[in-house]
């Protein structure tokens, strides 16, 4: 092989070479948003965590706050307000029936049972007393 066909062969290499990072650099401006978006609607469900946390916290009553929660979650009246653009101010997501299971990869709240789960296992962890 001469200098010549090494140079080819050297040049199209480079060619697909940056072909393909052309195409990866695509792939990933196209989908970047997309998750950067599931970053932050998990970070969001993890504050709701949190935010159940330090309430319990505070009142040092965790099994009052689950009772809550469950009395929240019990309401059936639809929420003619809500939309996805405010869904995040509610304590309770005002969206939970649109969408199916889909929809949950896109929420802003954890299920409401998985929080009271989550109140039920820091009622038991914790010794509360109430003053």
């Amino acid at each position: 092989m001469g200098r010549a066909a090494a140079a080819e062969l050297g040049a199209r290499s480079g060619r697909r070479a940056a072909g393909l990072i052309v195409a990866v650099g695509l792939v990933l401006a196209i989908l970047s948003p997309l998750i950067a978006q599931l970053i932050r609607l998990a970070v969001s469900r993890r504050r709701e965590f949190l935010a159940d946390a330090s309430g319990a916290l505070i009142t040092r009553y965790p099994a009052g706050l689950a009772s809550a929660l469950r009395k929240i979650a019990a309401d059936k009246e639809p929420l003619e307000a809500a939309n996805k653009a405010t869904a995040h101010l509610y304590i309770v997501n005002p969206l939970k029936d649109i969408g199916g299971s889909f929809n949950r990869l896109f929420s802003t709240h954890p299920p409401i049972e998985e929080r009271i789960a989550a109140l039920e296992k820091c009622k038991k962890s914790v010794r509360w007393s109430r003053r």
